[in-house]
């Protein structure tokens, strides 16, 4: 089949949101679900099939971008950036830090910050609902897990800010990656020097059991280390603080849906679901070809980049009828946490995280909903959809 090319950026989610890159989305991929983006230098996959296909096959569509995206930093130990069977072994080592039993032990003490958050709030009617609590919630769960002081929070919010904001036009230009790691380089030393002291004076905590997982005789150098805290540390806690604002985003959308949750509270995880599938917290996992491979008809070479699109695997009408209503009883196979080997080992904490905090919101609030006289503010990077910023107003319950 003849290549569609296009030679444009993608629109910026940080304008309105994401509204303009849906449309640009659905606009091209009513005429191709694959097009060579030239500007870029790399393949848009807008479809639902294709991007399980390229997710589940690592042998044809690598994690490794080494050769096109030259970055140093956080790359050591970096199993989102390996390939099986490399990436199975690192991935079950640091998962011995981080298992199921972990996270579930976590329900009673996300519960109690949750209220804190909240109790710091008093009677004020107006919010935003990040500083609040969708930011700090997150955060301070990491925190704790990881072992460090609850006052370095702030810290790590700037590290975040300062990465997302680097220039993400062209994100495998070598220029924008060196700035990417100034930025996180306070993140790295700060992290180096944990990660040596519990080598050093152990704890009960996340940090130590890093250091300490081994499989096969093997453990993790202070690098590997370091790259495997940051990652929960930044993907963790953007994660959830992106998940929960859209969520409230979507219900403030439709307030039926809002309704009938205070009816029954056992929709929260359906909502939740939803919400991944229509804003997902990222909006691309990019591959390397190995092979000259074909999709959807088209011939695609070898050394390729391919950035197929989750915003637009969920929302493809292929798979998802009317794929832009925001639906929760709808047969929803969403891939916002990725698929295959490299499927989000954060996924069950995000979920829990917003779970508990969405139900926690409607107890204490009987309205709460988006201040639409006030700006919403959203990250401008190209990767991540939702608000930095979500001014809220909330009525409290009537003191007896």
């Amino acid at each position: 089949m003849p290549t569609q090319v296009l030679d444009e950026f993608p629109p910026s989610p940080a304008v309105d949101g994401g509204a303009a890159l849906v449309s640009w989305i659905e606009r091209y991929r009513a005429i191709s679900p694959i097009w060579f983006n030239q500007k870029l230098g790399l393949w848009h996959v807008f479809g639902h099939a294709a991007t399980q296909q390229i997710l589940t096959d690592t042998e044809t569509f690598s994690s490794d971008l080494s050769a096109i995206a030259p970055a140093t930093l956080f790359m050591k130990g970096n199993f989102m950036r390996m390939d099986p069977p490399v990436h199975r072994k690192h991935r079950k080592l640091v998962s011995q830090a981080f298992t199921a039993r972990t996270v579930a032990d976590l329900a009673p003490r996300i519960d109690a910050i949750v209220h804190e958050l909240l109790d710091e709030v008093g009677d004020a009617q107006e919010i935003d609902l990040v500083s609040a609590l969708s930011f700090p919630l997150p955060v301070t769960v990491i925190a704790e897990m990881l072992g460090v002081s609850a006052a370095d929070r702030p810290l790590f919010r700037q590290w975040a800010d300062d990465m997302f904001s680097a220039n993400f036009d062209k994100p495998f230009d070598p220029n924008n990656v060196r700035e990417v790691e100034r930025a996180a380089m306070p993140m790295h030393d700060y992290l180096l020097e944990k990660i040596r002291e519990r080598r050093v004076r152990p704890q009960e905590d996340i940090l130590t059991a890093i250091v300490r997982a081994e499989l096969d005789g093997q453990r993790l150098d202070d690098e590997e280390a370091v790259t495997f805290a940051a990652l929960l540390l930044i993907a963790g806690h953007v994660t959830t603080t992106l998940l929960l604002n859209n969520t409230m985003r979507c219900l403030h959308e439709n307030p039926d849906v809002l309704a009938a949750l205070r009816a029954d509270p056992s929709g929260i995880p359906a909502v939740i679901e939803e919400t991944l599938r229509l804003r997902p917290p990222f909006l691309g996992v990019p591959r390397m070809t190995t092979a000259d491979v074909s999709i959807y008809g088209q011939d695609v070479p070898k050394g390729a980049m391919v950035i197929p699109s989750l915003l637009g695997a969920n929302r493809d009408p292929e798979r998802f009828p009317d794929p832009d209503r925001f639906d929760p009883t709808r047969d929803n196979t969403h891939i916002s946490f990725g698929h295959g080997a490299h499927f989000c080992m954060g996924a069950p904490l995000a979920r829990m995280e917003a779970r508990i905090a969405l139900g926690i919101l409607l107890d204490r609030f009987p309205e709460i909903g988006i201040d639409e006289s006030k700006e919403i503010v959203y990250f401008g990077a190209q990767g991540v959809l939702g608000p930095k910023r979500l001014p809220m107003l909330v009525k409290h319950h009537a003191k007896v």
